[in-house]
This record gives structure tokens, C-alpha cells and sequence, in this order.
């Protein structure tokens, strides 16, 4: 599952659509969503086209607001030129800081850069790996936890059956979608196994509900200990 490589002063971007395929099997498979699906309709969401571009991008996002992260991302290119593991091995810890940073976050860059240089770290390979596969791969690299390898998965990667467990959002969407205070991991894996291999439109869905995409739709376990 290839991606395209491109340089932009901003992060590559393209498109992730919702198929006409995954909405008819998450009406046939489950009517509460079903009934979501057809009030929503087709949705539409960013990817980024570089998975080491991506990965950068999560690192340097970290902790911070979307405008604090569109101002340093905008600095790092300016001063890279391209986000790209030959152009971050090739600054120091310091340059990268500069931009507006942590040292640690500068770090963190700077080393999985030179792990792929080296091969330590084999982007291209991510691609004909499974979803957890990949997973335990990126677990590996310093700042990347379960939840950033799982975006990587949707947003760089393009992997079409991903929820997360550990995603606020998709929570509290399903909490709303299925009237529940709490969703438990066993319920969790039980709704994940009826969405697939279509997690990720379903993803997109429980992000828009929890979002406010529906008009009268509380959340049960609002203000509950969770």
C-alpha cells in the first residue's frame, strides 16, 4: 500500500473518503450506526501523504494547540526545506529546537530520522505489514505510543479497519451512538469485530457524533468517572 511522497510548505495532504462499500456494510451490519450513517452521510477527512512527514507532524503536535502546531510546523519547514528523514538527520537537535520545540520533541525527531537513515527503521516496509504489526513497530520509536501509531495507521497509512480504544472521541461517540455510561473493552471488542473490516469509516462516524454532528444526541457518561 504505497503513498505518495510530496513537499509543501505545509503537511502533504490528501483526501480520505468514506466508500460507498463501507457505508452499505455498516447499515447492514448495525442499525444504531446505520440510522448515524444516514442522518450524517458520506464524510470526507485529511490524510497526510507521508507516513515520516506524519510521524514528525504527531511529535512536534504534541501537548501544544492547532495554532502553536501550524506556527512551529511552518518554522521547521522553512528552516528543513522538506520534512523528510534526510533533511532532519541532517539538522541538529538544536536547529530543530530553534523552531519552537522541547528539546525532547527536537530529540525525538532527530533520532527517528537517523533510524530510518540507517535502516533501523524501514518506512517502506510499514506498508505490507498488519495494523498491529505496525503498531508494535512504531511502539518501538521514542514519543510514539498506541494511540499516535493508531492515527498513523488512518491518517498516514490509510488502513481502513482501525478504532481506537484509546481515542476520547470515538468514546464518546460510541457511548452516544449505543446509549452506554461506559464502554468497557470487552463491549468495545465486541462492537470493533461487527464493524470490521470497516473500523475506521466507523471511526469517522463516532468523530462526527461526538462532535455535535446530530442534534439531540447527549452523552450518557457525561460527567461520569469513566
Amino acid at each position: 500500500m504505497a503513498t505518495d511522497h510530496i513537499t509543501n510548505s505545509a503537511p502533504s495532504m490528501g483526501k480520505l473518503i468514506v466508500t460507498q462499500e463501507a457505508i452499505d456494510f455498516l447499515k447492514s451490519h448495525d442499525k444504531k450506526l446505520g440510522t448515524v450513517v444516514d442522518k450524517i452521510g458520506a464524510i470526507e477527512r485529511e490524510a497526510m501523504s507521508s507516513i515520516f512527514e506524519a510521524m514528525v507532524n504527531n511529535i512536534v503536535g504534541q501537548q501544544i494547540s492547532s495554532k502553536a502546531l501550524h506556527t512551529v510546523w511552518a518554522r521547521l519547514v522553512d528552516k528543513a526545506g522538506e520534512i523528510t528523514p534526510q533533511a532532519m538527520a541532517a539538522m541538529s537537535e538544536d536547529e530543530i529546537r530553534q523552531c519552537g520545540m522541547s528539546g525532547i520533541k527536537a530529540r525525538r525527531i532527530k533520532l527517528m530520522a537517523e533510524q530510518v537513515m540507517s535502516g533501523e527503521l524501514n518506512i517502506n516496509a510499514l506498508n505490507s505489514m498488519t495494523n498491529q504489526q505496525v503498531i508494535d513497530q512504531l511502539k518501538q520509536l521514542d514519543g510514539i505510543g498506541q494511540w499516535t501509531a493508531e492515527m498513523l495507521l488512518i491518517f498516514a497509512m490509510r488502513r481502513q479497519d482501525v478504532l481506537s480504544y484509546g481515542d476520547a472521541g470515538i468514546q464518546r461517540g460510541m457511548r452516544m451512538v449505543y446509549r452506554h455510561r461506559r464502554i468497557t473493552r470487552d463491549m468495545f471488542n465486541r462492537y470493533r469485530r461487527r464493524l470490521s473490516p470497516h473500523g475506521t469509516a466507523a471511526s469517522f462516524y463516532f468523530w462526527a457524533v461526538a462532535g455535535g454532528a446530530i442534534d439531540g444526541i447527549t452523552d450518557p457518561g457525561a460527567g461520569k468517572n469513566k
